[in-house]
């Protein structure tokens, strides 16, 4: 098989200290390169004074990684910017957050820009190039009008909104128009393809038919492709010493109480705010109940430059310590909130000593810490996943308790469903589950995707070498 070219915003060789909620992308992608080969590009993370398309290269986890400096600018403007303050709350529904701004989509081009003047150079003929999420939707194009005539795919990570939502966008005709330079477009979900075919039907007058749309005298395949954890890996870390060693600890601690853990980024996409509502609704209804569990909510920080995370931060601050001022009794309190990452082994010990797993955001384009939930639990004695249905891995993982997360009562309800359910059921819905975790995993998720990349024709003219 040719090489792969992995283009992506931030590149991660997946090391232990990664969290789940941290990277679920990352560990995805760096299982993927191990086993294909080739190279994984983007910005390194780091500022400089002036851009000068200087690559750093290293080799890490079996990764031959490309990183490039960025301008303060350039992250302002493209990272911070049109990627967290427009396209993020835009594409999760959140167009009362999301800030139009010419010079945000003005970085995000000269970004996405300057990103295809580097990795082009790297790029051999007989390559295929895989481009990572919203911060590069445009990178394709840009590539093609530097000559590129390699197979060129684009995998979307997050939700694709309604055509409703997305015409608020001022460019998004523009920036739609410029994913059909790519070969393949994939997204994790059913929902997700056709929301963007209904864009390019109604806005260009695109054709779809057997997964292939054509428009403005180009064909590109589409493909619904629900990424997967790399399961062989992480059972063996839920297997692992220091898996079983903080399960204990967790266990003590919970001195005979139920655990619900939530593991999330801090994101007010992740339906925290919610999440905490439904619980406290669980201890008012459940008088009698409420001692005999507790919540346990790792939440790392992140995007802290930007203003609307610093406020979903000092909210659950706020209701966090409401709930526990509230509720809390000497012997016991409620909530356990954690603003701080743990390695994947530790998060794996502390999902298999929970009784219960809340994952409940408003909108998600999959949500990895679902499947890693699952794959970490004792067969003999699983937890239960309460998932939120607008999570793209409820489409997969249909034998969780799927709730509204909007809905405090069916949150509440869900609780208290997952905490008197039976050990038979249990283990009926988690066998079910984790079937689905170890046949689509990571490795599935790939070779099903560049399976797809590779059976494009290549187009004619493909640029040479040197």
């Amino acid at each position: 098989m040719s090489r792969l070219i992995v283009i992506s915003n931030r590149v991660s060789a997946v090391r232990g200290e990664l969290s789940a909620a941290q990277g679920g992308l990352s560990v995805a992608l760096t299982a993927a390169l191990r086993e294909s080969g080739g190279l994984w590009f983007g910005w390194s993370g780091e500022l400089t004074e002036e851009f000068t398309g200087q690559i750093n290269f290293s080799r890490n986890a079996g990764v031959t990684t490309a990183t490039v400096d960025l301008e303060e600018q350039d992250v302002d403007e493209y990272y911070n910017g049109y990627a967290n303050r427009t396209l993020w709350p835009l594409f999760h529904y959140r167009i009362d957050l999301a800030q139009y701004e010419r010079d945000f989509a003005g970085g995000y081009q000269r970004a996405n820009e300057r990103f295809a003047d580097t990795v082009l150079p790297l790029i051999e003929p007989e390559d295929a190039v895989w481009v990572q999420d919203y911060h590069m939707i445009p990178l394709g194009a840009e590539l093609r009008k530097r000559g590129l005539r390699n197979r060129i795919g684009f995998f979307l990570h997050i939700p694709w909104p309604p055509r409703r939502l997305l015409n608020t966008l001022p460019e998004a005709r523009e920036l739609v128009e410029t994913m059909f330079a790519y070969d393949l477009v994939g997204f994790h979900t059913e929902e997700w393809l056709h929301s963007f075919c209904d864009f390019a039907t109604a806005e260009f007058g695109a054709t779809v038919e057997d997964g292939l749309m054509r428009v403005n005298g180009h064909q590109v395949r589409l493909l619904a492709c629900p990424i997967g954890i790399d399961a062989k890996e992480f059972a063996e870390l839920s297997a692992g010493a220091t898996a079983a060693e903080h399960c204990r600890v967790m266990q003590e601690s919970a001195n005979g109480r139920a655990m619900i853990v939530g593991v999330d980024r801090l994101d007010y996409s992740k339906g925290l705010e919610e999440r905490f509502a439904g619980y406290e609704r669980y201890l008012v209804d459940n008088p009698e109940e409420r001692k005999g569990v507790f919540l346990l909510q790792i939440a790392p920080p992140s995007r802290e430059a930007v203003e609307t995370y610093q406020r979903i931060r000092a909210v659950l601050e706020g209701m966090s310590g409401r709930i526990n001022g509230e509720h809390a009794d000497v012997d016991w309190v409620p909530i356990r909130y954690v603003n701080r990452n743990y390695p994947r082994d530790v998060l794996a010990g502390i999902y298999r000593a929970a009784k219960i797993g809340l994952v409940t955001p408003l909108r998600d384009g999959m949500n990895l810490v679902a499947k890693e939930f699952v794959a970490a639990q004792n067969p003999e004695d699983p937890g239960v996943l309460v998932l939120s249905r607008f999570a793209g891995a409820a489409a997969q993982l249909t034998e969780a308790l799927l709730v509204n997360p909007y809905s405090a009562e069916e949150l509440s309800d869900a609780i208290k469903t997952a905490s008197c359910m039976p050990r038979e059921e249990r283990i009926r819905r988690w066998k079910h589950m984790f079937d689905n975790v170890q046949r689509e995993d990571v490795r599935w998720w790939r070779k099903r995707f560049t399976d797809a990349l590779m059976s494009v024709p290549c187009r004619p003219g493909a640029r040479q070498s040197g």
